[in-house]
């Protein structure tokens, strides 16, 4: 017997007593029972709670929301697939910077960028989470966590009540990005420090007719 035969055999004895696999109850909550209002009412709830800026407009708001969101940036960044008409207002002085699959912005020129905004896939009402899952709108992770400042579309057709509802939403094949508010972590002496692991301001913009 080889040693790697050896190895195998005592694995297989030392497992062969394993209880069977139990069955996983599934009696926690799966649909919403709030209406299309009350879902908005809680995301803001949440997000509010956790120090986002956060704004319900008409999809025909949104280039004069995110220019005044971004009043104070010097330069954006937007990945390919975003609508580019949703910057449209902003002013001359704010360079734009396109992130594309082919043309991709380094990690030194996204440190570089003051802010950027995307859409998202969907949004958990309770929990106050905005996911986001690389589609083209949404880009890659690296220009939602490096600038510094993240504004957020977040169509109000895409908000659930619970994660199990958001789920089948989305593939577990493709780089998800969760979104609790802005990024903030707290060390032993429990001090708040914002802006470790992401954005340090985010804005969400909350869109009706998307």
């Amino acid at each position: 017997m080889s040693a790697k035969e050896e190895i195998l055999t005592r694995i297989r004895s030392a497992l062969a007593d394993t209880p069977a696999t139990e069955e996983v109850p599934r009696s926690y909550r799966t649909a919403s029972t709030l209406g299309k209002e009350q879902l908005i009412e809680l995301l803001v709830d949440r997000l509010v709670d956790y120090k986002a800026g956060v704004e319900v407009i008409e999809a025909g708001q949104i280039p004069q929301f995110v220019a005044a969101k971004l009043k104070d940036a010097s330069s954006v960044v937007y990945p390919q697939g975003l609508d580019a008409s949703w910057l449209s207002a902003l002013g001359q002085n704010v360079e734009q910077r396109v992130d594309a699959p082919g043309a991709r912005l380094s990690v030194a020129e996204l440190d570089a960028t003051s802010a950027v905004v995307t859409s998202s896939a969907v949004s958990v009402a309770e929990s106050g989470t905005i996911i986001l899952d690389g589609q083209p709108d949404q880009g890659r992770r690296a220009i939602s966590l490096v600038p510094d400042h993240h504004v957020c579309i977040v169509p109000i057709s895409t908000i659930v009540q619970l994660l199990p509802e958001a789920m089948p939403r989305l593939s577990i094949t493709r780089p998800l990005t969760w979104i609790s508010g802005p990024s903030a972590t707290s060390d032993i002496e429990l001090e708040r420090v914002e802006g470790v692991h992401g954005p340090r301001t985010l804005d969400v913009l909350m869109v009706r007719g998307l």
